[in-house]
């Protein structure tokens, strides 16, 4: 008995092996070779204590695709797990070519393409932007007369805010369409702060489920220098119950059977005039370091959890009260030659810090909402604490990088 994983990830947030130590057959992964660098970590040269551990470039999902069904006939797979969201859809094929248990494309499909979900959700009263698959640049342009700008462009089953576009005005759009459309959705911008709710379902069943608020913009990962902030909601918030509610419902309409066991991390936007607008779901375990800030929060790693769980073994009993409040601060990479770089926080409301690069290192810009220079989680009694600690500690970590010219 095998489990394959498909690892788009850093290794050091999944430590499979303390995870499944009571797993019983062999862990056989395939990683994404350019998330080591990323991460500052060393491609591995070994099999780090499992069955098989292989590298890759993951940028063409058919030869990722061919490379995991070689693997999973070789060693006898029975599961298969992805928890990137560009995994999402190999696991499934994986998991279907060999009729393995677990979820199916029919079953993560209406997840990963948008505009099948947002169809879904709206037929259920959750309330979505408006919205169109563009087959030409008049269908754009009869959009854009009808809803007006700003207008959202992103991939239709994108991942991490790649390919995410927001187009301000007449010109950026006419330059926009000078290149082809591609398979994209089309939206209306929705005003106000962008919350996400992160959590596991179990059997079916929403076990645990919390909402945390953006501080930024997620699109401008590649021209934002300074410190991005995250923080969850108290539970008296008005709006920790609302959202909760909104992903039940989302869940609901868009789970199959085939869909049982999986993490989940729901992106909804909260208006000037207070509504709830569904901007995605993803069915799968939250990136950065939401699954860190769970850990703080209720003592509880939801991608462990996860994985567990797919491989049929137990998790411990889930407490749903938060045992305080918890938040990240993000700060992106930028291009240049790295001269300083934050000091290691000695604070003890400090939970987690990570340093992904160091001085003499020449960095790109940021590829993705998700590839961060430097990063923390800290915790705190209120939202409000949390929210003051995490501003002070990014205003620290921007005194202290110093990035320069590459030539």
């Amino acid at each position: 008995m095998t489990l394959l994983i498909l690892h788009r990830n850093p290794m050091e947030p999944f430590p499979y092996d303390r995870w499944l130590a009571d797993f019983d057959g062999d862990v056989v992964i395939l990683a994404a070779r350019d998330k080591f660098e990323s991460f500052a970590e060393e491609i591995p040269t070994t099999n780090l204590g499992y069955a098989h551990f292989e590298t890759m470039d993951f940028r063409d999902d058919a030869l990722v695709l061919k490379r995991a069904l070689e693997l999973a006939a070789e060693f006898g797979t029975k599961y298969v797990i992805g928890h990137h969201e560009g995994d999402v859809d190999n696991a499934a094929r994986v998991r279907e070519e060999r009729g393995l248990p677990g979820p199916w494309t029919a079953d993560v499909y209406p997840f990963r393409d948008k505009a099948l979900m947002k169809k879904l959700v709206q037929k259920a009263g959750v309330e979505v932007a408006p919205h169109t698959v563009p087959q030409s640049p008049e269908d754009v342009r009869a959009f854009a007369r009808e809803h007006g700008f700003p207008l959202v462009f992103k991939d239709r089953a994108g991942f991490n805010a790649i390919g995410l576009r927001i187009l301000r005005e007449q010109a950026e759009l006419d330059a926009y369409l000078e290149e082809p459309l591609g398979d994209v959705l089309l939206e209306a911008f929705v005003p106000g702060k962008m919350c996400h709710v992160d959590g596991l379902v179990v059997d079916g069943e929403t076990v645990l489920s919390w909402p945390s608020q953006y501080q930024y913009d997620l699109a401008s990962f590649g021209s934002d220098p300074g410190a991005r902030v995250d923080v969850t909601l108290d539970p008296d918030d008005p709006l920790t119950d609302r959202l909760i509610a909104l992903t039940d419902k989302t869940l609901a309409a868009l789970r199959t059977p085939g869909l049982q066991n999986h993490g989940f991390h729901a992106e909804i936007f909260h208006t000037p005039d207070d509504r709830l607008v569904l901007c995605e779901i993803a069915s799968r375990p939250a990136g950065a370091k939401v699954r860190e800030v769970f850990k703080t929060l209720f003592d509880v790693n939801l991608a462990e959890y996860a994985t567990r769980l797919q491989v049929g073994l137990p998790i411990p009993a889930i407490d749903r009260t938060p045992k305080r409040m918890s938040g990240q601060v993000l700060m992106m990479k930028r291009p240049g030659l790295i001269h300083e770089v934050p000091r290691t926080p000695e604070d003890a409301w400090v939970e987690y810090f990570w340093l992904y690069a160091k001085p003499g290192q020449v960095v790109p810009p940021a590829g993705g909402s998700s590839d961060f220079l430097v990063a923390a989680v800290a915790s705190a009694p209120t939202r409000a604490d949390c929210e003051r600690r995490l501003r002070e500690l990014g205003a620290r970590f921007v005194a202290q990088t110093k990035i320069g010219d590459a030539a």
